[in-house]
């Protein structure tokens, strides 16, 4: 009993508290936004709870997010924004390139692979401030006309998530504004499925090559859990000022983005 509790122990984040509200922030992201939550979350596991090994803090951050994803996903559901049609083709098509991307990802340098996504979120907070303003159609959806650009938008988002140990939401509302013209709250929603179907898929890959720390995950999904609940309150009362907090969202994106482009170099 005694060697199993200091094993326990030994296994924990040496700041457990650091780890829980690392969490929750990045679990605020994913309610208010829909994503992002890995733009923080692969940062902070290296930074601040102390993972040195990047592949360990990608493979531990995919399988957070995955799982914050579900619990935003619920409040979504609940208010009737999530597209289902949309989120599953997204979600099927997705799995398939994040697999892809996840083999992928693993055999590339990791702080050459951090420095790659560095200049991936900078990239993506440019195309976000871009469409800040675009209201979209409410009664947008996929269909015949619209399915190959899904397919291939998802296919792509998909490689890309394996490939950095992302959920994707940052990369998934975007494509799914531009493919179908859907508002921005219903691509939101919907990118929450996606994201938890991508973030759990590239967490698998990476769990069966040993690649996830779950003492950590453990703590970091408990705290993400508290954040989401306060993230999809949030969005609620901010909702009639999405594009502020687009704004908002994409700055932020830059600063982490030069801080682990630095550090990576």
């Amino acid at each position: 009993m005694t060697l199993s509790a200091t094993s326990l122990l030994a296994a924990l984040p040496a700041d457990p508290a650091l780890t829980v509200l690392s969490g929750a922030l990045v679990g605020l992201v994913l309610g208010l936004v829909g994503g992002g939550g890995s733009i923080l979350s692969v940062p902070l596991m290296v930074y601040v709870v102390g993972i040195r090994d990047a592949h360990v803090a990608i493979g531990t951050s995919a399988l957070a997010v995955g799982l914050n994803a579900l619990v935003s996903l619920s409040g979504h559901a609940r208010a009737g924004t999530v597209k289902w049609r949309c989120a599953v083709v997204f979600g099927v098509c997705g799995m398939i390139g994040a697999l892809v991307g996840s083999t992928l990802g693993r055999a590339v340098n990791g702080q050459r692979l951090l420095a790659a996504f560095a200049l991936l979120m900078v990239a993506v907070g440019i195309m976000m401030l871009r469409g800040r303003r675009n209201l979209g159609n409410p009664g947008a959806a996929c269909n015949r006309d619209n399915v190959g650009k899904v397919c291939i938008c998802a296919l792509g988002t998909g490689v890309l998530s394996g490939f950095f140990g992302i959920g994707g939401g940052f990369l998934i509302v975007p494509g799914l504004v531009a493919c179908t013209g859907m508002p921005i709250l219903n691509a939101v929603g919907t990118s929450l499925f996606v994201v938890a179907v991508l973030g759990l898929t590239t967490a698998s890959s990476y769990a069966a090559s040993g690649l996830v720390d779950w003492p950590v995950a453990v703590l970091f999904i408990a705290g993400g859990a508290i954040g989401s609940i306060l993230g999809l309150r949030g969005g609620k009362a901010l909702a009639a000022q999405r594009g502020l907090l687009t704004t908002l969202f994409a700055c932020m994106i830059f600063v982490v983005a030069g801080y682990v482009l630095y550090r990576a170099l």
